[in-house]
């Protein structure tokens, strides 16, 4: 199938199918950190997750099934009562404890469906430091119902002893109505293309451009996370070398982009072909490891950022 001249989604060949499946790991047996590291494990969580080591993870990125039923290639997830999703999120995320640092940060997503019980069960085992909320630019409208364009990522801790730093996650905004103070600029400041300010990150997100298919990084995965979402986690929650663990990898967004931010990565994702998809974008990052909407250390308002070889952010 021949795509549109200016759709850029990641398509796999059988030729890459073939080679990157000897890539792909399965762990028999209870593995150590130099085994896994780097590594995407083609494996249901529930049998590889005893065989995981032992508190090696600085920080923890999942993004799970919402409660909804939806097809993920060959696995499809369904709705269940509130209760029932409750139980199905502690059955994993009970077992993913061991895992962690006393140190580590923890962020899970969710949507109006199963935040509700993403925030009972992190009560129940993490410090919960926050909600995020960010907005999809696009969503399906309804003639019942307010659009549904925006989804929740929950901020937790083990401890009080974890790694933070905003000033890796400053935000560049056009100033609209700058201010002078004795003639000169404010907290701002004037470029070759307008006037900007740096801005400390908060729990709204605006700035986040869900891929489709004229970005790089889509894929055909129905909800695939954006590299610029990852990127502000991973930036602000952990430090060069760190150890990044995402147990729903999907086509390994998290994966790709700790190694773009210079961290060590694990991943397990049950679906093969998404893991083959994983692969081929871990071997693109070594060619390119710019993240659409970040650059020279901060990040910018969604389609701001000029002149850069991605066109939108």
């Amino acid at each position: 199938m021949t795509k549109a001249p200016l759709n850029r989604t990641i398509i796999l060949t059988e030729e890459e199918k073939e080679s990157f499946k000897k890539e792909l790991i399965k762990l028999s047996s209870p593995s150590d950190v130099d085994y896994i590291s780097g590594k995407i494990i083609n494996q249901n969580l529930f049998d590889a997750i005893d065989k995981l080591p032992f508190e090696f993870v600085d920080l923890l990125f999942i993004d799970p099934p919402y409660n909804l039923t939806k097809s993920f290639n060959e696995v499809e997830f369904k709705k269940m009562t509130i209760a029932e999703y409750s139980d199905w999120l502690e059955s994993w995320l009970s077992k993913l404890i061991r895992l962690l640092k006393k140190s580590a940060s923890i962020y899970i997503c969710g949507d109006w469906r199963s935040s509700a019980a993403i925030h009972l069960i992190c009560e129940k085992y993490f410090i919960v430091r926050n909600r995020i909320t960010f907005e999809r630019e696009k969503g399906r409208g309804s003639l019942r119902n307010w659009k549904n364009n925006s989804e929740d990522i929950w901020f937790c801790t083990m401890s009080n002893d974890y790694y933070f730093n905003p000033e890796a996650v400053k935000l560049k905004r056009r100033v609209i109505a700058p201010y002078r103070e004795k003639g000169a600029p404010k907290d701002w400041a004037e470029e070759k293309d307008g006037k900007y300010r740096l801005t400390y990150p908060s729990n709204i997100w605006t700035d986040i451009t869900i891929p489709f298919w004229s970005m790089s990084e889509n894929t055909p995965h129905p909800t695939q996370k954006p590299e610029k979402l990852l990127a502000k986690i991973i930036l602000a929650s952990s430090k060069e070398g760190d150890m990044i663990f995402d147990p729903f990898a999907g086509v390994g967004t998290t994966a790709v982009v700790a190694k773009k931010l210079k961290r060590n990565f694990a991943a397990v994702e049950i679906d093969e072909e998404y893991c083959l998809y994983a692969i081929k974008r871990l071997k693109m990052a070594e060619i390119d490891n710019s993240i659409q909407g970040y650059s020279d250390g901060v990040f910018w308002e969604r389609n701001s950022l000029k002149d850069i070889k991605n066109k939108r952010n």
